[in-house]
């Protein structure tokens, strides 16, 4: 009898772990359809639209965009802020960018380092505008959060409501590139 009750407590605590440990493999799937995945290359493109933005119409000094990115290649990378603008010698940027990567920092008001002319994702009228923004060196493979923090940064729906926030200029995105040595 103590031998049938061991065998049916034991196969009850091997379905109870399976249950648990397959309901957790599902949620870390579905997790991972939202996270930035790094490219063969080693390069990494964190687009406005695939983030979790906050935008405040009153105060835009604190919008914030955020991105979980999950990186293979440890090493140093140049960070690069990608714009629309309709002006390529300043871009009136009000405040300068915050960009964080877990406990890095760099606080950088945007350049013009780079001009694409009649790039596809834009309309006629804008150019694109590359600023670089620093480096930051990842010690090891793991996930991360990414958070950009500029009056620049507007939520998808207030875009279309607010255009007079982004007539001269909208952050389109934020790029990681490895250094090469």
């Amino acid at each position: 009898m103590r031998k049938i009750i061991f065998t049916f407590i034991a196969g009850l605590a091997i379905i109870i772990v399976w249950s648990c440990g397959h309901k957790g493999n599902t949620k870390d799937l579905k997790e991972a359809e939202n996270r930035i995945i790094q490219q063969e290359d080693g390069t990494l493109s964190m687009k406005l639209d695939e983030a979790a933005t906050y935008s405040d119409l009153v105060d835009p000094s604190c919008n914030t965009a955020e991105w979980n990115v999950v990186i293979s290649k440890p090493g140093g990378y140049k960070v690069w802020l990608t714009s629309a603008t309709k002006d390529t010698i300043d871009l009136n940027y009000s405040n300068s960018v915050r960009i964080s990567l877990s406990d890095d920092h760099l606080e950088v008001t945007p350049e013009c380092d780079k001009i694409v002319k009649n790039a596809d994702n834009v309309t006629s009228s804008y150019f694109i505008a590359d600023s670089y923004m620093g480096s930051f060196y990842i010690p090891e493979p793991g996930e991360y959060n990414m958070q950009v923090i500029s009056e620049k940064v507007i939520a998808k729906n207030n875009r279309t409501q607010n255009t007079s926030l982004a007539d001269d200029i909208m952050l389109l995105s934020v790029h990681m590139t490895p250094m090469t040595n």
